[in-house]
C-alpha cells in the first residue's frame, strides 16, 4: 500500500531534498506540497505529514497532523526538549507518532553521539555551530540536541563548567552548555564540540559540504520509521541504533 505524504515547506532547500527522496522511495507518494504559508487544510487525505517549514509554523503543523490522527516527521529546526514537551501529551492522547529529527545527516548524528560519550570525562564542553546566512533560527536544532545529549550523559557528574555565562559574548546556554552560533555565506553546516579537562582538550567536528548527499540517507531511514512510529521519538540515533540511545 502506498503512503500518501503531505510535505510542508516543500519549496525550501530541505523540503526539495525530502521531495526528491519521496519520489524515488518505493511505497511513498507525494500527496500534497505546502509552503509555510499554506492552509493546513491541505493536509487532509495524507497518511503521513513531513514538516520542513519554519520554527514559527512547525508547531501548528504538528498539531494539525495530530488532530487528523496522522503521524508526523519533523525536520524543522527549533524543537528543544521544552518545546517537544508541549506537544507530547497531544501525540500520546491521539495514539499517533511524532518523530523529530534535528539533523538527517548520519555523520552529524555520530558526531553528537561521540560528544555525549566523551562528555562525562571532561569538565568543560562548548559548542560552535555555523550555518549559511539565510538560516533564521539560532542556535541550530543540531546544536540544541547535542547540548541536551551532553547534559544527559553527564547526569551523574552534574552540569559542565561554564564560567562567566552571564556575559552575552559567552553564548547561549542550552542544558547548561554554551553554544556559539555563526551565520555566514559560503557554508552549509558545521559543528564543533570542544571538550576540555586538565592539560588536554578534545574537538569533535562535523562538516556538511553537500546537503542533498548528506541528508538523503537519513531521510530514507526516517520515512518508513515515522510512518509506523507511536509516541514521541527524538533524533536519528533512535532509528539507526548507535548503542547509546537516550531516554527521550
Amino acid at each position: 500500500m502506498t503512503t500518501r505524504v503531505a510535505l510542508v515547506g516543500g519549496t525550501g532547500k530541505l523540503g526539495a531534498i525530502i521531495r526528491s527522496v519521496i519520489d524515488e522511495q518505493d511505497g511513498f507518494d507525494v500527496h500534497a506540497v505546502l509552503t509555510s504559508r499554506s492552509d493546513l487544510g491541505e493536509l487532509d487525505g495524507a497518511d503521513l505529514v513531513v514538516d520542513a517549514s519554519t520554527p514559527a509554523v512547525s508547531v501548528d503543523v504538528v498539531r494539525a497532523a495530530v488532530e487528523r490522527g496522522v503521524n508526523v516527521l519533523v525536520g524543522t529546526s527549533g524543537w528543544s526538549q521544552e518545546r517537544i514537551a508541549l506537544v507530547r501529551p497531544l501525540v500520546e492522547a491521539a495514539g499517533t507518532g511524532a518523530v523529530f529529527i534535528p539533523n538527517f545527516s548520519v555523520g552529524s548524528v555520530l558526531g553528537s553521539a561521540l560528544a555525549a560519550i566523551a562528555a562525562p570525562f571532561f569538565g568543560s564542553a562548548e559548542i560552535i555551530e555555523a550555518h549559511r546566512h539565510t538560516k533564521i533560527d539560532s542556535p541550530s536544532g543540531t546544536a540544541v540536541r547535542t547540548a541536551e545529549l551532553i547534559a544527559e550523559a553527564r547526569a551523574g557528574q552534574g552540569p559542565v563548567d561554564a564560567p562567566h555565562v552571564d556575559q552575552r559574548a559567552r553564548g547561549q546556554q542550552v542544558a547548561g552548555v554554551p553554544i556559539h552560533s555563526l551565520r555566514r555565506p559560503g557554508v552549509v553546516a558545521e559543528q564543533q564540540v570542544i571538550l576540555s579537562g586538565p592539560g588536554e582538550s578534545l574537538t569533535i567536528r562535523h562538516d556538511t559540504v553537500d546537503s542533498a548527499e548528506a541528508y538523503a540517507p537519513g531521510i530514507r531511514l526516517a520515512l518508513p520509521y515515522a510512518r509506523d512510529a507511536r509516541g514521541v521519538i527524538v533524533g536519528l540515533e533512535r532509528i539507526i541504533d548507535l548503542g547509546i540511545v537516550p531516554s527521550a
